[in-house]
């Protein structure tokens, strides 16, 4: 009790620090500027100097804004902490529920300690220094491939669909203010408007908290993950824009036409400003060779500057630093070296992991208000409203989508992109900087009681909704090299077939972009002791950095009865010298082009060799054997193999193995070559007749050569 009614004491003077708003009736303290005076004697300016030296003094005020920082990012990471070492507990509630527990708990603690309410995030703290880095973090590590192969879903979503529930959330509320004339009467429809506008707003934070958990499968993640993202940008732009129609005396035609116009532009502008900087941090971290230690700092400095000049501008910040994450991602990882981008990893996802437990944290002191002001009728209404119109939306959006896709999206799926609309702090920020109104309590009372609704009914009960959907899951192993370059193929097929048969689609656009990027930007803002000559060099970089980045939560199956043990990095650097020198002469390799109808029967041999001898087989089919030496257990091995292998039908090649460099010999009886066998007898009179310095030594391995019979159809 001791220890509680301690820090208690210490969170009670969290006051004006990291944009904690104290309420009104709290005394502030003051600080007294080193007293200057005059001496009463000659009237000049003299200093008071203390009376005795001070052995021990305490100045809290000199380090309050910094202490008390530090106290509440130490009480974010003890319970994240705790919420990790609580056995069970995490697998049945997720880490944001205990979180905002925690700051229910704290803040309480505050309210009965103090008599009065606990201190609340405001909102410019919220928006200029949380946000940025949670933003940062998810743009940076977007998984590419699959944002770009969903985008158009993911925009019909976060734009069509965050259009849509604004303006059903927002109509349909006004219509309960009118039936409700007595108690909500002087709610206009444009407050309706923007309250729908910020309601609708899905956080990132809630969603990626609860989905990394579940572990669903990629496609899901992405659809929800990106639509989560881009739909905060669409509500904050819809926001700002009902907040201007209503501080205009009227509301005309051209004024909507104007702010869709605005809403375009400032989407479309934050776009622009994440390219501008993220194309200047790639360039710049191409000359940090000589300065690696500063090069992570690159990264931090551009993502960030281009959220504030979006912010300055009244662009989109949120669309500017994913823009910016997106776009400079795989030329600073070309550039730093492996420490740095080790760096850059570990220190985004502290960042963010730490802006998340505070948001969490401050949602749940924040609750502890005395502003609040309760209506059955409209709470009761914006919840109903907030599933149903996120449900229909889903549904009718997707049954469009579907059609146009060639991976559907299930019923199953479906379900849970409009279950896991999960609100948090984007509209609770936002509901705080509405301008003074009689209803505002109401909003912020509503907020609140939705956000915690999702965030507990619909966050604890998603993990079973998706085991008993048997939602797939997604693969928890790392895809190996094989796997990307099967994809790629398969890419560089189908952007073929597109272009063969005139249709520009994602594949011929995806394609004519990373032409683009090779030969432009990649040697504009890739140094060139870092250009990868081979793309298979380039796919074996990336998972290696994915692997050392560890990207899944849990690593792949690993037999246990294998001991080898890990490459040692000469050995790493002495495979990725070997692979590169190789493919790079693999690539220069010309190879002249041949079809299976007008194959040369040469073809397959080397100049320097005798030509292989014709030997009519049945059905007038010509086999041209390659006679090699074996040892005489070796030779009824293939006469076996051989025996099995004649009677499949059209052109085949049997592989075979054999110790010596290839000998001709024309002596081979025809019915052997007719009936496909070797007789044992003449295959040891063979190796009589073999020359001494073609015999093998005794204990020594022969060298293995492989050589072809091929048998073709007339």
């Amino acid at each position: 009790m001791a220890a509680l009614w301690t820090l208690s004491l210490l969170l009670s003077v969290c006051l004006g620090c990291l944009g904690l708003t104290p309420p009104a009736d709290f005394p502030q303290p003051h600080i007294q500027p080193p007293s200057l005076g005059f001496n009463s004697s000659d009237g000049g300016l003299s200093v008071d100097l203390p009376m005795a030296l001070r052995v021990f003094s305490v100045d809290y005020h000199h380090v309050q804004a910094p202490f008390e920082i530090v106290l509440w990012i130490m009480l974010a990471s003890l319970a994240k902490l705790g919420f990790h070492w609580s056995g069970r507990v995490p697998a049945v509630v997720p880490e944001s529920c205990l979180l905002i527990m925690v700051g229910l708990l704290v803040g309480g603690v505050i309210y009965g300690v103090r008599h009065s309410a606990p201190p609340t995030l405001s909102a410019d703290a919220f928006f200029l220094f949380l946000l940025p880095p949670i933003v940062l973090d998810a743009g940076y590590f977007l998984p590419g491939r699959l944002f770009f192969e969903n985008l158009g879903t993911i925009l019909w979503y976060a734009v069509l669909g965050t259009l849509w529930n604004v303006l059903g959330i927002g109509l349909s509320l006004y219509g309960v203010c009118v039936l409700a004339q007595s108690s909500l009467g002087d709610v206009s429809l444009l407050h309706c408007l923007l309250f729908g506008s910020l309601i609708a707003a899905v956080d990132p934070v809630a969603v990626l908290s609860v989905f990394q958990e579940m572990h669903v499968n990629e496609q899901l993640h992405i659809l929800v993950f990106g639509e989560s993202l881009l739909n905060d940008a669409v509500t904050v732009v819809l926001y700002k824009l009902f907040e201007s129609f209503l501080r205009l005396p009227s509301v005309s035609g051209l004024d909507v036409l104007l702010g869709g116009c605005r809403v375009v532009v400032v989407g479309l502008g934050g776009l622009c400003v994440g390219l501008f900087f993220g194309l200047l941090a790639a360039l710049t971290s191409r000359f940090t060779s000589r300065a690696q230690v500063i090069a992570p700092l690159f990264v931090f400095l551009y993502s960030y500057l281009s959220y504030l000049t979006s912010e300055m501008l009244h662009l989109s910040g949120i669309m500017a630093i994913v823009t910016c994450a997106v776009t400079m991602k795989q030329y600073v990882e070309a550039n730093v070296s492996e420490r740095s981008n080790t760096s850059i990893q570990y220190f985004l996802k502290m960042w963010s992991s730490v802006s998340e437990t505070l948001i969490f944290i401050f949602l749940g002191v924040s609750t502890i208000q005395d502003v609040h002001m309760w209506s059955w009728p409209f709470v009761c209404s914006t919840l109903l409203l907030c599933l149903v119109w996120r449900a229909t939306g889903v549904l009718l959006l997707t049954a469009v989508v579907n059609k146009l896709r060639r991976n559907a999206v299930t019923f199953r799926d479906q379900f849970i992109i409009a279950y896991g609309g999960l609100r948090g702090a984007i509209c609770f920020s936002l509901v705080f900087l509405i301008d003074d109104f009689p209803k505002k309590r109401l909003f912020i009372t509503t907020t609140i009681v939705v956000i915690l609704f999702t965030v507990f009914v619909q966050g604890m009960t998603i993990k079973p909704l998706v085991e008993l959907l048997d939602v797939k899951r997604k693969k928890r192993a790392l895809p190996t090299v094989s796997e990307e370059i099967h994809s790629r193929l398969i890419d560089h097929l189908l952007a073929g077939i597109e272009d063969v048969v005139g249709y520009w689609g994602q594949h011929y656009w995806k394609d004519k972009f990373e032409q683009f990027n090779r030969k432009y930007l990649r040697r504009f803002l890739i140094r060139e002791d870092h250009q990868a000559r081979s793309s298979i060099l380039r796919v074996y970089q990336e998972l290696e950095r994915r692997e050392q980045r560890g990207d899944e939560e849990a690593p792949p199956i690993v037999d246990p009865r294998s001991h080898s043990r890990p490459l040692l990095p000469e050995e790493m650097d002495s495979i990725r010298r070997i692979l590169s020198r190789n493919l790079h002469n693999f690539n220069n390799k010309q190879t002249p082009a041949y079809s299976r109808h007008t194959l040369h029967q040469y073809a397959t041999t080397e100049k320097t060799r005798r030509p292989l001898h014709r030997h009519q087989s049945l059905g007038e089919r010509y086999s041209y054997n390659t006679i090699t030496h074996w040892s005489q257990r070796e030779d009824r091995e293939f006469d076996g193999s051989h025996r099995v292998r004649a009677g499949l039908s059209r052109s085949h090649t049997v592989c075979s193995i054999s110790p010596r460099p290839i000998l001709q010999d024309s002596s081979v009886p025809t019915a052997s070559a007719q009936t496909g066998q070797v007789d044992p007898k003449s295959s040891a009179a063979r190796e009589d007749r073999i020359s001494p310095q073609h015999q093998i030594p005794v204990g020594r391995t022969p060298k293995k050569h492989l050589s072809f019979v091929l048998e073709n159809e007339k």
